[in-house]
Protein backbone atom coordinates (compact mmCIF):
# COMPACT_ATOMS: atom_id res chain seq x y z
CA UNK A 1 0.00 0.00 0.00
CA UNK A 2 1.46 3.58 -1.06
CA UNK A 3 2.20 5.51 1.43
CA UNK A 4 0.22 8.71 2.19
CA UNK A 5 3.17 10.88 2.14
CA UNK A 6 3.48 9.48 -1.83
CA UNK A 7 3.67 12.39 -3.98
CA UNK A 8 2.41 10.60 -6.88
CA UNK A 9 -0.98 9.60 -5.14
CA UNK A 10 -1.40 12.29 -2.38
CA UNK A 11 -1.93 15.27 -5.02
CA UNK A 12 -0.03 17.53 -3.06
CA UNK A 13 1.95 19.65 -5.38
CA UNK A 14 5.66 19.25 -3.36
CA UNK A 15 7.06 17.22 -0.35
CA UNK A 16 5.80 18.23 2.67
CA UNK A 17 9.22 18.96 4.35
CA UNK A 18 10.30 19.15 7.93
CA UNK A 19 7.06 17.90 10.35
CA UNK A 20 5.05 20.55 12.24
CA UNK A 21 7.09 21.52 15.52
CA UNK A 22 9.94 18.90 14.62
CA UNK A 23 11.42 18.89 18.42
CA UNK A 24 8.46 17.22 19.23
CA UNK A 25 7.15 15.31 15.74
CA UNK A 26 6.19 11.68 16.75
CA UNK A 27 7.72 12.03 19.98
CA UNK A 28 5.10 9.90 22.04
CA UNK A 29 5.43 6.38 21.52
CA UNK A 30 2.05 4.44 21.31
CA UNK A 31 2.21 1.28 23.48
CA UNK A 32 0.34 -2.14 22.84
CA UNK A 33 -3.22 -3.09 23.39
CA UNK A 34 -6.31 -0.39 22.19
CA UNK A 35 -7.54 1.30 25.66
CA UNK A 36 -3.24 1.87 26.45
CA UNK A 37 -2.83 3.49 23.59
CA UNK A 38 -6.11 5.79 23.06
CA UNK A 39 -4.88 6.56 26.38
CA UNK A 40 -1.72 7.91 24.90
CA UNK A 41 -3.33 10.04 22.81
CA UNK A 42 -4.73 11.83 25.43
CA UNK A 43 -3.46 15.24 25.57
CA UNK A 44 -3.76 17.34 22.66
CA UNK A 45 -7.59 17.92 22.80
CA UNK A 46 -7.28 19.25 26.20
CA UNK A 47 -4.66 21.90 25.17
CA UNK A 48 -7.35 23.09 22.25
CA UNK A 49 -9.81 22.61 24.57
CA UNK A 50 -7.94 25.64 26.57
CA UNK A 51 -8.60 28.06 23.69
CA UNK A 52 -12.61 27.84 24.26
CA UNK A 53 -12.15 28.84 27.87
CA UNK A 54 -9.67 31.77 27.52
CA UNK A 55 -10.00 34.81 29.45
CA UNK A 56 -11.54 36.90 25.96
CA UNK A 57 -14.88 34.80 26.70
CA UNK A 58 -15.60 34.99 30.40
CA UNK A 59 -16.67 38.56 29.90
CA UNK A 60 -19.84 37.28 27.29
CA UNK A 61 -20.54 34.46 29.45
CA UNK A 62 -20.73 36.81 32.79
CA UNK A 63 -22.56 39.38 30.74
CA UNK A 64 -25.06 36.60 29.14
CA UNK A 65 -25.66 35.07 32.73
CA UNK A 66 -26.09 38.55 34.52
CA UNK A 67 -28.59 39.68 32.39
CA UNK A 68 -30.04 36.55 31.15
CA UNK A 69 -29.94 34.00 33.78
CA UNK A 70 -29.62 30.61 31.96
CA UNK A 71 -31.25 31.11 28.56
CA UNK A 72 -28.14 31.27 27.07
CA UNK A 73 -26.50 28.24 27.78
CA UNK A 74 -28.03 26.66 24.80
CA UNK A 75 -25.76 29.26 22.76
CA UNK A 76 -22.67 27.29 24.95
CA UNK A 77 -23.84 24.09 23.67
CA UNK A 78 -24.69 25.11 20.25
CA UNK A 79 -20.87 26.61 19.71
CA UNK A 80 -19.21 23.38 21.28
CA UNK A 81 -21.00 21.34 18.32
CA UNK A 82 -19.30 23.29 15.50
CA UNK A 83 -16.25 23.59 17.73
CA UNK A 84 -16.29 19.63 18.16
CA UNK A 85 -16.49 19.37 14.19
CA UNK A 86 -14.02 21.92 13.14
CA UNK A 87 -11.35 20.58 15.54
CA UNK A 88 -12.44 17.11 14.43
CA UNK A 89 -11.28 18.22 10.70
CA UNK A 90 -8.20 19.32 11.86
CA UNK A 91 -6.98 15.65 13.06
CA UNK A 92 -7.90 14.43 9.84
CA UNK A 93 -6.37 16.63 7.49
CA UNK A 94 -2.87 16.16 9.73
CA UNK A 95 -3.44 12.45 10.09
CA UNK A 96 -4.29 11.70 6.72
CA UNK A 97 -1.68 13.95 5.49
CA UNK A 98 1.16 14.46 7.41
CA UNK A 99 0.67 18.52 7.37
CA UNK A 100 -0.83 20.61 9.79
CA UNK A 101 -2.97 23.33 8.19
CA UNK A 102 -0.01 26.03 7.48
CA UNK A 103 1.44 23.43 5.33
CA UNK A 104 -1.12 22.47 4.02
CA UNK A 105 -1.81 26.44 2.65
CA UNK A 106 1.55 26.91 1.60
CA UNK A 107 1.48 23.50 -0.45
CA UNK A 108 -2.18 24.82 -1.96
CA UNK A 109 -2.18 28.16 -2.76
CA UNK A 110 -0.16 30.24 -4.53
CA UNK A 111 2.43 32.33 -2.72
CA UNK A 112 0.12 35.66 -3.23
CA UNK A 113 -2.61 33.78 -1.38
CA UNK A 114 -0.39 31.56 1.02
CA UNK A 115 1.53 34.70 2.07
CA UNK A 116 -1.63 37.06 3.48
CA UNK A 117 -3.15 33.70 5.04
CA UNK A 118 0.14 33.80 7.10
CA UNK A 119 -0.26 37.10 8.09
CA UNK A 120 -4.16 36.81 9.05
CA UNK A 121 -2.96 33.63 11.15
CA UNK A 122 -0.04 35.93 12.26
CA UNK A 123 -2.47 38.79 13.37
CA UNK A 124 -4.67 36.30 14.83
CA UNK A 125 -2.43 34.51 17.03
CA UNK A 126 -1.10 37.87 18.54
CA UNK A 127 -4.71 39.23 19.36
CA UNK A 128 -5.29 35.89 20.78
CA UNK A 129 -2.02 36.02 23.00
CA UNK A 130 -2.94 39.81 23.93
CA UNK A 131 -6.02 38.89 25.60
CA UNK A 132 -4.28 36.23 27.58
CA UNK A 133 -1.70 38.12 28.50
CA UNK A 134 -4.75 40.44 29.98
CA UNK A 135 -6.57 37.87 31.05
CA UNK A 136 -3.11 36.69 33.37
CA UNK A 137 -2.23 40.51 34.47
CA UNK A 138 -6.07 40.77 35.27
CA UNK A 139 -5.70 37.70 37.94
CA UNK A 140 -2.20 38.44 39.13
CA UNK A 141 -3.66 42.11 40.27
CA UNK A 142 -6.36 40.51 41.37
CA UNK A 143 -4.97 37.26 43.37
CA UNK A 144 -1.77 38.93 44.25
CA UNK A 145 -2.93 42.91 44.30
CA UNK A 146 0.25 42.90 41.23
CA UNK A 147 -0.38 46.31 39.46
CA UNK A 148 -1.61 45.40 36.00
CA UNK A 149 1.59 47.03 34.19
CA UNK A 150 3.96 44.76 36.32
CA UNK A 151 1.72 41.40 35.31
CA UNK A 152 1.64 42.32 31.99
CA UNK A 153 5.86 42.00 32.32
CA UNK A 154 5.62 39.08 34.58
CA UNK A 155 3.55 36.77 31.93
CA UNK A 156 6.78 37.17 29.75
CA UNK A 157 8.47 34.72 31.76
CA UNK A 158 5.82 31.85 30.92
CA UNK A 159 8.02 31.02 27.85
CA UNK A 160 11.19 29.55 30.08
CA UNK A 161 8.12 27.68 31.16
CA UNK A 162 7.05 26.31 27.94
CA UNK A 163 11.04 25.69 27.04
CA UNK A 164 11.62 23.72 30.05
CA UNK A 165 8.34 21.37 30.01
CA UNK A 166 8.81 20.70 26.40
CA UNK A 167 12.59 20.03 26.83
CA UNK A 168 11.12 17.21 29.44
CA UNK A 169 8.93 15.91 26.91
CA UNK A 170 5.70 17.34 25.33
CA UNK A 171 3.53 14.92 28.03
CA UNK A 172 4.69 17.44 30.29
CA UNK A 173 3.37 20.02 28.71
CA UNK A 174 0.13 18.50 28.33
CA UNK A 175 0.09 17.49 31.62
CA UNK A 176 0.83 20.95 33.16
CA UNK A 177 -1.87 22.58 30.88
CA UNK A 178 -4.03 19.68 32.23
CA UNK A 179 -3.17 19.80 35.86
CA UNK A 180 -4.52 23.91 35.36
CA UNK A 181 -8.04 22.72 33.78
CA UNK A 182 -8.11 20.60 36.80
CA UNK A 183 -7.77 23.79 39.33
CA UNK A 184 -10.25 25.69 37.11
CA UNK A 185 -12.86 22.94 37.14
CA UNK A 186 -12.20 22.45 41.05
CA UNK A 187 -12.50 26.43 41.37
CA UNK A 188 -15.52 26.49 39.64
CA UNK A 189 -17.82 23.83 41.14
CA UNK A 190 -17.16 25.16 44.56
CA UNK A 191 -18.32 28.94 43.32
CA UNK A 192 -21.42 26.74 42.03
CA UNK A 193 -21.52 24.93 45.02
CA UNK A 194 -21.83 28.42 46.93
CA UNK A 195 -24.06 29.70 44.43
CA UNK A 196 -26.82 27.20 44.85
CA UNK A 197 -28.06 27.74 41.26
CA UNK A 198 -32.16 26.29 40.30
CA UNK A 199 -30.76 23.34 38.80
CA UNK A 200 -34.15 22.97 36.84
CA UNK A 201 -33.88 25.98 35.52
CA UNK A 202 -30.18 25.36 34.54
CA UNK A 203 -31.33 22.07 32.46
CA UNK A 204 -34.45 24.44 30.69
CA UNK A 205 -31.50 26.87 30.03
CA UNK A 206 -29.67 23.86 27.57
CA UNK A 207 -33.09 24.16 25.59
CA UNK A 208 -33.74 26.07 22.25
CA UNK A 209 -35.94 28.92 22.42
CA UNK A 210 -37.08 31.31 20.03
CA UNK A 211 -37.04 34.19 22.58
CA UNK A 212 -32.80 34.67 21.96
CA UNK A 213 -34.06 35.78 17.92
CA UNK A 214 -36.97 37.99 19.26
CA UNK A 215 -34.91 40.04 21.89
CA UNK A 216 -32.04 41.87 19.63
CA UNK A 217 -30.18 42.46 23.24
CA UNK A 218 -29.92 38.66 23.89
CA UNK A 219 -29.23 37.79 20.00
CA UNK A 220 -26.13 40.15 20.36
CA UNK A 221 -25.08 38.53 23.59
CA UNK A 222 -25.73 35.12 21.90
CA UNK A 223 -23.77 36.31 18.88
CA UNK A 224 -20.99 37.36 21.23
CA UNK A 225 -20.56 33.80 22.59
CA UNK A 226 -21.00 32.29 19.28
CA UNK A 227 -18.60 34.50 17.67
CA UNK A 228 -16.39 34.31 20.20
CA UNK A 229 -16.07 30.28 20.58
CA UNK A 230 -14.28 28.94 17.68
CA UNK A 231 -10.60 30.67 17.17
CA UNK A 232 -8.15 30.65 14.16
CA UNK A 233 -5.12 29.48 16.32
CA UNK A 234 -6.51 26.72 17.92
CA UNK A 235 -6.93 25.17 13.95
CA UNK A 236 -3.65 25.65 13.21
CA UNK A 237 -2.22 24.26 16.66
CA UNK A 238 -4.55 21.10 16.73
CA UNK A 239 -3.52 20.08 12.89
CA UNK A 240 0.26 20.24 14.09
CA UNK A 241 0.43 19.06 17.84
CA UNK A 242 -2.07 15.41 16.67
CA UNK A 243 0.96 14.82 15.11
CA UNK A 244 3.49 14.26 18.02
CA UNK A 245 1.84 11.08 18.50
CA UNK A 246 3.88 8.13 17.02
CA UNK A 247 1.13 6.62 15.35
CA UNK A 248 2.61 4.84 12.16
CA UNK A 249 2.52 5.29 8.30
CA UNK A 250 -0.64 2.48 7.19
CA UNK A 251 -4.08 3.45 6.71
CA UNK A 252 -4.81 0.96 9.24
CA UNK A 253 -2.96 2.92 11.96
CA UNK A 254 -3.78 6.39 10.33
CA UNK A 255 -7.69 4.97 10.96
CA UNK A 256 -6.93 4.50 14.44
CA UNK A 257 -4.84 7.34 15.15
CA UNK A 258 -8.05 9.53 13.76
CA UNK A 259 -10.60 7.54 15.96
CA UNK A 260 -8.76 7.86 19.06
CA UNK A 261 -7.60 11.80 18.43
CA UNK A 262 -11.06 12.48 17.63
CA UNK A 263 -12.39 11.31 20.88
CA UNK A 264 -9.75 12.92 22.48
CA UNK A 265 -10.80 16.60 21.54
CA UNK A 266 -14.25 15.24 21.99
CA UNK A 267 -13.90 14.70 25.73
CA UNK A 268 -12.30 17.58 25.81
CA UNK A 269 -14.34 20.43 24.30
CA UNK A 270 -17.26 18.64 26.28
CA UNK A 271 -14.99 19.31 29.58
CA UNK A 272 -14.63 23.18 27.82
CA UNK A 273 -18.53 23.23 27.80
CA UNK A 274 -18.70 22.43 31.16
CA UNK A 275 -16.08 25.28 31.81
CA UNK A 276 -18.10 27.65 30.10
CA UNK A 277 -21.16 26.81 31.51
CA UNK A 278 -20.22 27.04 34.65
CA UNK A 279 -19.21 30.77 34.32
CA UNK A 280 -22.41 31.80 32.73
CA UNK A 281 -24.25 29.42 35.86
CA UNK A 282 -22.28 31.00 37.98
CA UNK A 283 -23.57 34.56 37.02
CA UNK A 284 -26.69 33.66 36.52
CA UNK A 285 -27.02 32.43 40.05
CA UNK A 286 -24.77 35.15 41.79
CA UNK A 287 -25.87 38.15 39.76
CA UNK A 288 -29.21 37.95 38.13
CA UNK A 289 -31.11 36.19 40.55
CA UNK A 290 -29.79 39.21 42.58
CA UNK A 291 -30.95 41.72 40.46
CA UNK A 292 -27.59 42.46 39.26
CA UNK A 293 -28.20 42.08 35.10
CA UNK A 294 -25.04 44.51 34.29
CA UNK A 295 -21.97 43.05 35.25
CA UNK A 296 -19.60 42.29 32.35
CA UNK A 297 -16.53 43.14 33.70
CA UNK A 298 -14.01 40.28 35.46
CA UNK A 299 -12.99 42.62 38.13
CA UNK A 300 -16.91 43.79 38.77
CA UNK A 301 -17.49 39.90 39.16
CA UNK A 302 -14.51 39.08 41.30
CA UNK A 303 -15.41 41.90 43.67
CA UNK A 304 -19.28 41.40 43.76
CA UNK A 305 -19.24 37.39 44.39
CA UNK A 306 -18.16 37.61 47.59
CA UNK A 307 -21.06 39.43 49.22
CA UNK A 308 -23.12 37.72 47.47
CA UNK A 309 -22.44 34.32 47.82
CA UNK A 310 -21.58 35.10 51.99
CA UNK A 311 -17.71 33.52 51.29
CA UNK A 312 -14.92 35.39 51.09
CA UNK A 313 -13.48 32.34 49.54
CA UNK A 314 -15.77 32.71 46.61
CA UNK A 315 -13.76 35.81 44.48
CA UNK A 316 -10.59 33.99 45.57
CA UNK A 317 -11.36 31.14 43.68
CA UNK A 318 -12.54 33.03 40.57
CA UNK A 319 -9.24 34.78 40.84
CA UNK A 320 -7.47 31.47 40.71
CA UNK A 321 -8.84 30.25 37.92
CA UNK A 322 -8.50 33.50 36.04
CA UNK A 323 -4.98 32.92 36.48
CA UNK A 324 -4.92 29.16 35.59
CA UNK A 325 -7.07 29.89 32.54
CA UNK A 326 -4.57 32.80 31.61
CA UNK A 327 -1.55 30.54 32.12
CA UNK A 328 -2.93 27.60 30.13
CA UNK A 329 -4.14 29.81 26.80
CA UNK A 330 -0.74 31.82 26.44
CA UNK A 331 1.41 28.07 26.55
CA UNK A 332 -1.49 27.03 23.57
CA UNK A 333 -0.97 30.40 21.61
CA UNK A 334 2.73 30.55 22.05
CA UNK A 335 2.59 26.90 20.07
CA UNK A 336 0.39 27.84 17.52
CA UNK A 337 2.74 30.17 16.71
CA UNK A 338 5.67 28.54 16.16
CA UNK A 339 3.36 25.93 13.84
CA UNK A 340 2.00 28.97 11.68
CA UNK A 341 5.55 30.47 10.97
CA UNK A 342 7.20 26.83 10.17
CA UNK A 343 4.35 25.62 8.68
CA UNK A 344 3.78 28.98 6.08
CA UNK A 345 7.12 29.91 5.96
CA UNK A 346 9.54 26.97 6.37
CA UNK A 347 11.82 29.43 8.64
CA UNK A 348 12.95 26.91 11.20
CA UNK A 349 14.12 29.43 13.94
CA UNK A 350 15.73 27.87 17.56
CA UNK A 351 12.07 27.06 20.01
CA UNK A 352 13.10 29.36 22.53
CA UNK A 353 13.63 31.91 19.91
CA UNK A 354 10.48 31.74 18.20
CA UNK A 355 8.11 31.69 21.49
CA UNK A 356 10.36 34.53 22.32
CA UNK A 357 9.48 36.54 19.68
CA UNK A 358 5.52 35.26 19.95
CA UNK A 359 5.33 36.45 23.71
CA UNK A 360 7.21 39.72 22.72
CA UNK A 361 4.88 40.09 20.25
CA UNK A 362 2.19 40.14 22.10
CA UNK A 363 3.55 41.91 25.08
CA UNK A 364 4.61 44.85 24.10
CA UNK A 365 0.87 46.34 22.51
CA UNK A 366 -0.71 44.99 26.07
CA UNK A 367 2.21 46.92 28.15
CA UNK A 368 2.11 50.31 26.25
CA UNK A 369 -1.74 50.02 26.91
CA UNK A 370 -1.93 49.26 30.62
CA UNK A 371 0.89 51.71 31.24
CA UNK A 372 -0.57 54.43 29.19
CA UNK A 373 -4.56 53.87 30.07
CA UNK A 374 -4.55 51.20 33.37
CA UNK A 375 -7.19 48.97 33.37
CA UNK A 376 -9.54 50.96 31.31
CA UNK A 377 -7.26 50.54 28.48
CA UNK A 378 -6.91 47.21 28.72
CA UNK A 379 -11.02 46.33 28.45
CA UNK A 380 -11.01 48.45 25.16
CA UNK A 381 -7.87 46.34 24.05
CA UNK A 382 -9.74 43.31 24.81
CA UNK A 383 -12.55 44.45 22.60
CA UNK A 384 -10.39 45.08 19.96
CA UNK A 385 -8.78 41.69 19.83
CA UNK A 386 -11.88 39.92 19.61
CA UNK A 387 -13.24 42.16 16.53
CA UNK A 388 -9.50 41.27 15.18
CA UNK A 389 -9.82 37.42 15.92
CA UNK A 390 -13.77 37.39 13.87
CA UNK A 391 -11.73 39.11 10.62
CA UNK A 392 -9.31 36.29 10.89
CA UNK A 393 -11.71 33.55 11.47
CA UNK A 394 -13.10 32.32 8.03
CA UNK A 395 -9.70 32.17 6.60
CA UNK A 396 -8.89 29.51 9.17
CA UNK A 397 -12.24 27.22 8.68
CA UNK A 398 -12.83 27.47 4.81
CA UNK A 399 -9.15 26.27 3.66
CA UNK A 400 -9.57 23.49 6.42
CA UNK A 401 -12.92 22.68 4.75
CA UNK A 402 -11.89 22.73 1.64
CA UNK A 403 -8.97 20.28 2.15
CA UNK A 404 -10.40 17.81 4.28
CA UNK A 405 -13.14 17.52 1.01
CA UNK A 406 -10.70 16.99 -1.15
CA UNK A 407 -9.79 13.25 -1.76
CA UNK A 408 -7.13 13.99 -4.12
CA UNK A 409 -5.37 15.20 -1.28
CA UNK A 410 -6.99 13.19 1.44
CA UNK A 411 -7.43 9.81 -0.44
CA UNK A 412 -9.10 7.19 1.53
CA UNK A 413 -9.17 9.03 4.74
CA UNK A 414 -10.99 11.84 3.05
CA UNK A 415 -14.06 13.35 5.22
CA UNK A 416 -17.77 12.29 4.07
CA UNK A 417 -20.09 14.17 2.73
CA UNK A 418 -22.30 14.11 5.22
CA UNK A 419 -19.45 15.85 7.91
CA UNK A 420 -18.50 17.94 4.50
CA UNK A 421 -22.52 19.40 4.16
CA UNK A 422 -22.34 19.61 8.01
CA UNK A 423 -19.19 21.93 8.18
CA UNK A 424 -20.02 23.91 5.65
CA UNK A 425 -22.92 24.88 7.44
CA UNK A 426 -21.18 25.47 10.88
CA UNK A 427 -18.62 27.54 8.43
CA UNK A 428 -21.17 29.61 6.65
CA UNK A 429 -22.68 30.23 10.29
CA UNK A 430 -19.74 31.35 11.79
CA UNK A 431 -18.82 33.64 9.03
CA UNK A 432 -22.31 35.16 9.05
CA UNK A 433 -22.33 35.49 12.89
CA UNK A 434 -19.03 37.16 12.76
CA UNK A 435 -19.77 39.57 9.90
CA UNK A 436 -22.87 40.69 12.32
CA UNK A 437 -20.67 41.05 15.36
CA UNK A 438 -18.23 43.26 13.18
CA UNK A 439 -20.75 45.57 11.62
CA UNK A 440 -22.32 46.08 15.33
CA UNK A 441 -19.25 47.04 16.33
CA UNK A 442 -18.90 49.41 13.66
CA UNK A 443 -22.28 50.49 13.80
CA UNK A 444 -21.35 51.52 17.73
CA UNK A 445 -18.01 52.82 17.28
CA UNK A 446 -19.39 55.43 14.64
CA UNK A 447 -22.96 56.40 16.80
Amino acid sequence: MPSLFDMSSSKWRAARGEAALSDVHASVVLPKGAWRRFAAFLGPGYMVAVGYMDPGNWATSIAGGSKFGYTLLVVALISNVMAIVLQALCARLAIASGRDLAQACRDAFPRWISLPLWLSAELAIIATDIAEVIGTAIGLNLLFGIPLELGVLITALDVFLILWLQNKGFRWLEAFVITLLGIITLSFGIQIFLADPVWGDVIRGFAPTVEILRNPEMLYLALGILGATVMPHNLYLHSAIVQTRAYGDSLAEKREALRFATWDSTIALMFALLINASILILAAASFHSNGLTEVAALEDAHQLLGPLLGQGIAPMLFAVALLACGLNSTVTATLAGQAVMEGFLQIRLPPWLRRAITRMIAIVPAALVTLYYGSAGTGKLLILTQVILSLQLPFAVVPLVLFTADRKKMGAMAAPRWLVAFAIVIAAIIIALNVKLLWDFATATAG
